[in-house]
């Protein structure tokens, strides 16, 4: 019996298959590269305009053609074979990166105008939504096609983990070589990224294709998916509550202004800033994985979110760096919660067949928030002033969790404790 219980809480079920350890490290180069090449062209491009509204205007040219691609690049996704998919993805990726690097570049760009500079890494922005439309569905399938289904859980938690440390390291690094070594050769870097993202996606096997309806027609493919999804209410729950927060307490986007204005302390200040969530991350992958979120998952979310908005307030409000480097060293530890348990809700709930049009519906819901966030962000900032606009959005995450939990008495009681003692049991 006692064997039995170990096997259960085994906090490192997920990492004892191969080809798992490299998909995390597929995963990890990955967002790590695209985080940190994001947060290098914000401070390009406020360096080149200081004016906030630009920060969200690269936050737009990414989620115009993310959101509008995503319903076909799930459809896609669900029809074809992950692994040369996700090797296309990457090799997408790769070629932006490179693209960047030579508009960072003083020789190449030395003739150039502002104008010319600013709309061609726009151009390279809007090209990575499009790539990013087919990612994040391949990476979600390609997943649950590694590991058996009874380890679903875990290997949630541990992927979720990592996405969170890479999406918020990335740009922590990207704060300290723009210091260190400049914006071009911190491009460099997100290009070795991507080069070694496609080195450990050879080491995986091509998986087959579980759909039994190959060839069904685009449309009736899509509103199935959409269906699904609207018909689920604890996926829609989650992907609601989680997007609203997103949107409105995407203030690490204007971390430029504050670093640069407001607390004065330059690319190394900005650094330490970026990395402040990282670290909570960080330790939320450490909890999670020997501690489950399944238990009484929907309250644990909703506190999580809640005290998310509260964290992103307090920064707002302060002028005191270390207090400001605290607040979102807590965001970071409570946005981790958020995202082991939506990502879970999401492995646990998807039928295998439908996982890339899940995937795409969740990218349109959260995934491009992170952007549409910058742009409010930015926005608001321009409009009411940098502080007032964090203020605003952690007051509007409050709000949004006070009125989910109010009219979702069932999201409140959820539980995913069953669904994960059924696939351990499967």
């Amino acid at each position: 019996m006692s064997s039995l219980n170990t096997k259960k809480n085994d906090p490192y079920s997920a990492l004892r298959y191969k080809e798992f350890n490299i998909f995390l490290l597929l995963r990890f180069a990955m967002v790590f590269g695209w985080s940190m090449q994001f947060i290098v062209i914000e401070w390009e491009v406020y360096s080149l305009t200081k004016n906030p509204l630009s920060l969200g205007i690269i936050g737009l040219m990414e989620v115009i053609p993310a959101v509008s691609m995503a319903l076909f690049a799930g459809h896609v996704v669900d029809q074809k074979e992950k692994k040369g998919l996700l090797f296309k993805c990457i090799l997408g990726f790769s070629v932006i990166s490179l693209g960047l690097f030579l508009f960072t570049w003083p020789p190449f760009i030395k003739d150039l105008s502002t104008n010319m500079i600013l709309y061609s890494i726009y151009f390279f922005v809007f090209l990575g939504g499009l790539v990013r439309a087919f990612l994040g569905p391949t990476i979600f399938s390609l997943l649950a096609l590694i590991v058996p289904k009874k380890i679903y859980p875990n290997a949630a938690t541990w992927s979720s983990s990592v996405w969170q440390i890479s999406s918020v390291l990335g740009p922590a690094v990207a704060g300290f070589s723009i210091n260190w070594i400049g914006v071009h050769w911190s491009m460099s870097i997100v290009l070795f990224c991507s080069l070694l993202a496609l080195s450990a996606l050879t080491q995986i096997e091509t998986k087959p294709i579980l759909n039994p309806k190959i060839g069904e027609p685009i449309m009736e493919s899509l509103k199935e998916g959409v269906k699904f999804v609207f018909q689920n209410k604890t996926i829609l729950g989650a992907l609601s509550l989680d997007m609203i927060a997103v949107l409105f307490g995407g203030a690490v986007a204007l971390l430029p202004i504050f670093a640069q204005d407001i607390l004065k302390v330059g690319p190394e200040g900005f650094g330490v800033l970026r990395a402040a969530p990282a670290v909570g991350a960080f330790l939320m992958l450490i909890i999670s994985a020997y501690i489950p979120f399944t238990k009484n998952a929907g309250m644990k979310l909703l506190i999580a979110i809640f005290a998310f908005g509260i964290c992103i307030i307090v920064f707002g409000l302060s002028s005191i760096f270390w207090l400001s480097v605290a607040a979102l060293f807590f965001s970071g530890v409570f946005d981790g919660i958020s995202v082991v348990i939506r990502q879970t809700i999401l492995q646990l709930k998807t039928p295998d067949h439908m996982r890339g049009r899940v995937a795409a519906v969740n990218s349109i819901f959260v995934g491009s928030s992170n952007e549409l966030g910058a742009f409010e962000s930015g926005l608001t900032a321009k409009l009411m002033g940098t502080v007032n606009a964090v203020i605003f959005g952690g007051s509007m995450t409050l709000i949004t969790v006070f009125f989910t939990g109010a009219i979702s008495p069932t999201f409140r009681k959820l539980d995913l404790q069953k669904d994960v003692e059924e696939h351990e049991n499967s």
